[in-house]
């Protein structure tokens, strides 16, 4: 019997901007910048991630978007206050880097 992987995805914006699109299909991540944001002056999103028209992909989340998430006492807080295992990074970069974050760069999930 196959399993079926459903490929989860969010958009990645700077100030405001849609920058470009992060995915999740099962243990690998993804990133994929958006055509009008390789045009724009704006910076790349990470030293390791240059604005360039390809994917990037790797077998964790990307060390900039880990960056973005509260570590030790903080992300036992919100995990257990947000119902997030430890271990799903994906969710806890939606619900935590959607709006406050340190930066110019935010993640939303697509559709909103």
């Amino acid at each position: 019997m196959n399993s079926v992987t459903k490929v989860r995805s969010a958009c990645v914006y700077y100030n405001d901007m849609l920058a470009g699109h992060l995915l999740q299909n099962g243990r690998r991540f993804a990133f994929l910048y958006t055509p009008q944001y390789i045009a724009s002056k704006n910076p790349s999103i990470a030293l390791d991630m240059p604005k360039k028209k390809r994917f990037f992909s790797s077998p964790f989340l990307f060390p900039y978007f880990q960056g973005l998430l509260p570590e030790g006492a903080n992300k036992a807080f919100f995990c257990k206050r947000l119902g997030i295992p430890h271990s799903d990074k994906f969710t806890m970069l939606l619900k935590l880097a959607n709006y406050e974050t340190i930066g110019a760069v935010t993640v939303r999930e697509r559709g909103r």
